[in-house]
């Protein structure tokens, strides 16, 4: 039997929800990234890469537990959507003058999402196949 966690996570009738869910926050994070000292004043709880870590591996469970594929396709699309996703936020971040862009960003972003992609493969090959 599986935990009631696991049920209401990965339940199909939410799918759409986290989906949509994920590009809310991402926008979120765009929009409240590019206010003048916002970040400055996030930074006193958590640096900068522990923000990004945590922020983009939400946004890849969201993505892969809210897409309607085969589990390997949906981890490997939930990565490559924040592939892009990370690009554009720095792209964004490089057209303030108070924020600035930086490729370890990036990969950091990318690294968490390969990470949770990687971590959330089990639980959906077990789900799929039971």
């Amino acid at each position: 039997m599986q935990s009631i966690l696991i049920q209401t996570l990965f339940r199909p009738a939410r799918r759409r929800m986290r989906f949509r869910t994920a590009f809310v926050l991402y926008f979120l994070i765009l929009i409240l990234g590019s206010l003048p000292h916002a970040r400055e004043e996030i930074g006193t709880f958590a640096s900068g890469p522990v923000l990004h870590s945590i922020a983009y591996a939400i946004i890849t469970f969201l993505l892969a537990t809210g897409a309607d594929r085969r589990p390997l396709a949906q981890s490997m699309q939930a990565f490559l959507i924040v592939v892009v996703m990370g690009a554009l936020d720095e792209c964004v971040q490089s057209f303030f003058p108070y924020r600035t862009a930086a490729v370890s960003d990036w990969l950091v972003d990318c690294s968490a999402s390969l990470i949770m992609a990687s971590i959330l493969l089990p639980p959906h090959m077990k789900l799929a196949r039971g």
